[in-house]
């Protein structure tokens, strides 16, 4: 039961925005690239030590999504001709956007076979939805949330939950520093540009689309006192050397590794705004530093420079050639057709993989006599010519990984693989083990 002293959360203010907002380009883009076989969705789960009032949590989401009135938006219908997709904002939720299924064994496996099989409506305002999954014998629940990723990001989503929470339980969370972006450095260096880059060599896929998903707790790797480089720089070095680990262990040609990494210089307050908010950037690695015999510390370094040259840069969310193909200079049809042969032709130069590391989570998300999340997995969507994506994020001192991937490339036991592979490798990026 949550507490009955209630504390006033200020509210923070709300613009007079238009009841129309045009598609962002990293939300036309996705939406272009579609695919029905491949749901671009993204997955939240928040483990409680106990158990959620329903009612409560009703009320608390839904004025949540008051605070943040720009995730209340779904799809405008256009005409023929329109140049834009636009956003209609509207007053309210259509329709309860949190759900209890009925416990059962085996509901929360259910609870994220739907999250990345069946994406919210984009029709439907807001394309979200939450659902409170408990199973028999466990004290506990487990918040289950899936975004359409068109609309929102993780971050955003995350936001959300973490007003939700503190309406729920009547306690403001503390304030949350902004991100600190560095100050612009020299280009990094343009590895493997020249040439096509890595792919996610092929392991054992079934006959079923889709994406599939493996979660994991690890530990957060040390570094030495005074290291130039950062935790996600470890997760990038890992990541790198578990892909080509990988390839070298299917008989793939070796090429240039290419990571792309999510960049968020967004506030994480009350006033965040809502929407796709990331700007990508790419981390290239070539071929002899991910070799066999590897030097992590000479690589942790060089990788160190790479991520803080990349992220003071200035760039388009997508970059430059998809803010191109956005431009309302053709009708939104014609433009979905070029997208979609540019996306097949660069297939070859699309980068190897996403790393999206959140980092240590900055809200308490704390719900009252249920608890405060003891763990928070996110996964961002797996779509092929990529077809595998980590999803890291820090609770508790411990570091929470999605592993997400396409069966139409990998199988579960290439999944499972994967994630030991990652495992070792970011075992190998700890102070003790340098």
């Amino acid at each position: 039961m949550a507490s009955d002293h209630r504390v006033d959360i200020p509210s923070p203010p709300r613009d007079r925005a238009p009841t129309r907002v045009p598609f962002a380009v990293p939300d036309e883009i996705a939406r272009h690239c579609a695919d029905a076989r491949e749901t671009n969705t993204v997955h939240i789960e928040l483990h409680l030590p106990g158990r959620i009032r329903p009612d409560l949590l009703r009320t608390a989401f839904h004025q949540a999504l008051s605070r943040h009135p720009r995730a209340l938006m779904r799809e405008r219908e256009r005409g023929p001709l329109a140049r834009r997709y636009e956003w209609e904002l509207t007053d309210h939720a259509h329709g309860d956007v949190v759900r209890f299924p009925a416990p059962a064994h085996g509901a929360l496996a259910l609870a994220r076979q739907r999250s990345l099989a069946v994406a919210p409506s984009l029709l439907s305002a807001p394309p979200l939805r939450l659902e409170v999954v408990e199973e028999p014998g466990s004290e506990g629940c487990v918040l289950v949330l899936t975004v359409h990723h068109t609309a929102l990001d993780g971050p955003a989503a995350l936001r959300i939950i973490a007003t939700a929470a503190e309406i729920y339980s009547g306690r403001p969370s503390p304030p949350v520093a902004p991100p600190v972006r560095p100050p612009a450095g020299p280009a990094p260096e343009r590895t493997g540009r020249a040439t096509a880059v890595a792919r996610v060599a092929a392991g054992t896929p079934g006959t079923t689309p889709g994406n599939a998903m493996l979660v994991t707790e690890l530990p957060v790797p040390r570094r030495a006192s005074g290291a130039t480089y950062t935790v996600n720089d470890q997760l990038m070095v890992a990541t790198a050397l578990t892909i080509a680990d990988w390839n070298r262990r299917q008989g793939a040609r070796e090429r240039p590794l290419r990571v792309t990494m999510p960049v968020d210089d967004r506030t994480r307050g009350p006033a965040m705004p809502i929407g796709n908010g990331t700007r990508l950037v790419e981390v290239g690695f070539a071929p002899a530093e991910v070799g066999p015999g590897a030097d992590v510390g000479t690589l942790l370094r060089s990788t160190a420079a790479r991520t803080r040259a990349l992220k003071g840069l200035e760039r388009p969310p997508l970059g430059r050639g998809a803010a191109m193909l956005a431009a309302p200079v053709l009708p939104v049809a014609a433009r979905r057709v070029l997208t979609r042969g540019a996306r097949r032709l660069a297939a070859p130069w699309t980068s190897t993989t996403l790393l999206s590391n959140l980092g240590r989570i900055p809200y308490p998300l704390d719900f009252g006599d249920a608890g405060r999340a003891s763990a928070v997995w996110v996964s961002a969507p797996a779509a092929l010519p990529r077809g595998l994506t980590f999803t890291t994020a820090s609770t508790g001192g411990r570091l929470h990984l999605a592993l997400r991937w396409s069966r139409t490339l990998l199988g579960d036991e290439d999944g499972d693989r994967l994630n030991r592979m990652f495992a070792a490798h970011l075992a190998a990026t700890d102070a003790e083990a340098l």
